[in-house]
């Protein structure tokens, strides 16, 4: 399989209510998220997606909701008290029903882009430069039913 890659970023903050760590509190991050799709190609002209369409479908999909937004969980209510203060200010925010960790928001943006990129692999998510979390489809043999 032949898969491509491409990058979009956006900066956004976010809560994780009941965290331990430093993360309980309110902060942002420039989040970096890379779409891959993947095909197998049978003539040297194939190309798996064209890399614009990707760009497209990835900014009108996650970019535009997601940057520079208050990205909070609907069932806490710390979190939506925070959103409603926004709001009143006509600042963004993004309502989710989960947790916005870096591994729900991968599952999350892989199955937003799904159903307009039909050869997508994984979405991974990076917070940091050196943490992201991924989200892929493990490609299944047809006739052993195994994961290859």
């Amino acid at each position: 399989m032949t898969t491509v890659t491409k990058t979009v970023k956006f900066d956004a903050a976010h809560i994780l209510t009941n965290h331990e760590g430093l993360c309980k509190n309110l902060h942002g991050h420039t989040y970096r998220v890379d779409i891959s799709a993947g095909a197998e190609l049978t003539k040297p002209d194939d190309m798996v997606v064209d890399f614009k369409d990707l760009k497209r479908i990835a900014t009108e999909t996650i970019v535009d909701r997601f940057d520079h937004a208050f990205i909070y969980n609907i069932n806490s209510p710390g979190e939506k008290e925070i959103a409603e203060v926004v709001e009143r200010h006509g600042m963004r925010t993004v309502a989710l029903d989960f947790r916005s960790t870096a591994e729900n928001l991968a599952r999350h943006f892989f199955r937003q882009l799904k159903p307009s990129i039909p050869a997508l692999v994984a979405v991974k998510v990076w917070e940091t430069a050196d943490s992201s979390a991924e989200y892929r489809i493990f490609p299944i043999d047809i006739q052993s039913g195994n994961m290859i």
